[in-house]
């Protein structure tokens, strides 16, 4: 018994899983140390790396030029993923076309697939966050839910460039390439380097090396890319999200089962191909420079401009023709069989969609409940053509700004986020939103069952048809 590794984790039996685990062995095994985990109040910062501000051209890219917000969707955030109104304090009607929300102008915004709560950047890049908050994730120190954006007073010193949302915790990077999180923290999604259930307010995370240039969530993890171009990882390892070659789990006792958390970030070190016969070839100085998460998925892009995915492999999302979890990042073989580059990525709870080198939209996984999945990247032929400008992949459903139009499309149930009207909720195919025709839309962000929209004002005819809109008032 004396040789059984020390449990690490949470005390809960977890439900076994269907998808088979990886089928090869790398060097890089799940018995990896593990570092202390001091408690919250140990984190020394002043060990940490000293500030300097990003290059001013790098910091350029963030501007995603200033714009006025429009909401849609369901906007009781208590309820979002419920299926009734029990303990429910406040219930709003959903929005089934967009509404003017706040006077402010922001310059970006964030929220995710399976996320009730949003932040905002505005004009001076100060960070605003709303929505539900039952573990801490708007960053204000309490558990109160905000129906308005409010500024994260703790955030307050300091120019945030650009944010990210998980389920139940929120990332935000500054323009010195340093990272604060705060939140849900039992699977170490915040990266403090402990396993403090919730983060109250946001906390530098416990990271020491090249400035950070973008962050990114899933449900239960994160993932950080450095100036170098190198990915960092943390939080819940169960389907090889975090790209080390492991799931984390172990037994507890013999019926209970646990994860090795990553409690603070930690280097993805290996990328490899699959050829023909299932044999495994490392791929060498990969240099990443962008990605994208899913609930328990991510897809990178890079210096190549080819794409890489791994995690949680169901109904196709890694676009792999098969369903099997990837453990470390692998290369997506259709992209370069079809001599294709892919130039941008997102990801939606369980499907991701590319753009390419020529402007075609690819899906693959599902973005409906029922119905035949694509197991690997197709082109969404209904795109063809398009100039896209945005995407905001949630739940089941994707909302696009291309050419002064926005196209949404989503499987029932919906909740109003697709902007249709009440009349049409849903839709299975791209359809266009007549009442944004001729908006310009430089940015879309999608929640659970909510969707946002920053809308270029200084454009007349955009501006002109921002003002005639309906406003949310809370």
């Amino acid at each position: 018994m004396s040789s059984k590794r020390k449990p690490d984790g949470t005390k809960k039996a977890v439900k076994k899983r269907k998808n088979s685990e990886s089928n090869y062995d790398s060097d890089l095994s799940d018995e990896y140390p593990r570092s202390g985990e001091p408690s919250a109040r140990e984190v020394v910062v002043e060990e940490l790396r000293p500030m300097e501000k990003l290059p001013e051209e790098l910091l350029a890219v963030y501007d995603k030029g200033p714009g006025k917000l429009l909401i849609a969707g369901m906007v009781s955030w208590e309820m979002t993923g419920k299926r009734d109104s029990k303990g429910v304090t406040k219930i709003r009607p959903n929005l089934f076309t967009f509404h003017r929300f706040t006077s402010e102008t922001y310059r970006s915004m964030a929220s995710f697939c399976s996320a009730a709560h949003s932040v905002l950047i505005d004009e001076n890049w100060k960070a605003f966050t709303f929505g539900r908050n039952q573990l801490s994730q708007l960053g204000h120190g309490d558990t109160t839910t905000y129906e308005k954006p409010t500024q994260v007073a703790d955030l307050a010193d300091f120019n945030v460039i650009q944010a990210a949302c998980g389920r139940n915790h929120t990332l935000f990077l500054t323009d010195t390439g340093t990272v604060y999180a705060c939140g849900d923290n039992k699977s170490g999604q915040c990266g403090v380097g402990n396993k403090l259930p919730t983060i109250t307010s946001p906390t530098r995370i416990s990271y020491n090396g090249p400035p950070i240039i973008k962050v990114g969530c899933g449900a239960e993890f994160s993932v950080i890319l450095d100036l170098k171009g190198n990915l960092h990882t943390f939080g819940l390892p169960e389907y090889g999200q975090l790209g080390h070659n492991t799931d984390g789990r172990y037994f507890v006792t013999s019926t209970k089962m646990s994860f090795h958390f990553e409690t603070q970030p930690r280097k993805v070190l290996v990328y490899m191909e699959k050829n023909k016969e299932g044999h495994v070839l490392p791929i060498e100085n990969v240099n990443i420079i962008d990605f994208a998460c899913g609930n328990n998925h991510t897809v990178a892009i890079d210096s190549k401009n080819r794409a890489y995915s791994w995690g949680f492999g169901g109904i196709g999302r890694l676009g792999h023709a098969e369903q099997k979890d990837e453990m470390v990042p692998r290369l997506i073989k259709f992209f370069d069989t079809q001599n294709r580059k892919v130039m941008r990525v997102f990801c939606g709870s369980s499907y991701s969609l590319a753009i390419s080198d020529i402007g075609s939209l690819y899906l693959f996984g599902q973005n409906k409940k029922t119905g035949e999945a694509n197991m690997y990247p197709k082109p969404v032929q209904d795109l063809a053509g398009w100039n896209i400008t945005s995407i905001g992949a949630g739940y089941t459903s994707i909302v696009i700004s291309a050419d002064d139009s926005l196209i949404a499309w989503g499987a029932s149930p919906t909740y109003g986020e697709l902007g249709l009207g009440d009349l049409q909720k849903s839709s299975s195919t791209p359809k266009e939103v007549t009442r944004m025709e001729g908006m310009k839309i430089p940015m879309v962000a999608l929640g659970y069952s909510h969707s946002m929209l920053l809308v270029n004002t200084e454009h007349e005819k955009s501006k002109e048809k921002y003002d005639n809109l309906p406003e949310f008032v809370v």
